[in-house]
């Protein structure tokens, strides 16, 4: 399984960046008011909003042909998150179009969507 791609500083994301759990709960609702909730997924699933600055032409390059070989969101790779360090093994893109802006020489932005999948 490929790995999400790290910056030539070995790291994944810069900051600002964003980490959301997202939790899925089941809520039952009976004739008399009451309520009965369950969880639907085991945990948490977890998203990460990567947002990339000041990125070389060889480093975006290097997205460029990450996001190709995934085929947008439609395969998966391995995610380490940074946060904890913690490996995810079955992450996908949450984006089908690849969009980088390159503004100069080591000036290149871009901006990416990972999601745990089950």
């Amino acid at each position: 399984m490929p790995d999400f791609p790290q910056l030539r500083t070995n790291v994944v994301m810069q900051y600002p960046a964003q980490r959301v759990l997202t939790y899925s709960t089941q809520v039952l609702r009976f004739m008399d008011g009451s309520e009965q909730r369950f969880r639907t997924w085991a945990g948490a699933l977890r998203e990460w909003s990567i947002r990339l600055d000041l990125l070389s032409e060889d480093e975006l390059s290097t997205f460029r042909d990450f996001f190709r070989d995934r085929a947008g969101r439609a395969q998966s790779f391995r995610f380490i998150d940074p946060w904890d360090g913690a490996e995810y093994p079955k992450c996908t893109l949450d984006e089908d179009d690849f969009e980088a802006v390159l503004r100069g020489e080591g000036r290149g932005d871009l901006s990416l969507t990972v999601r745990e999948s089950r």
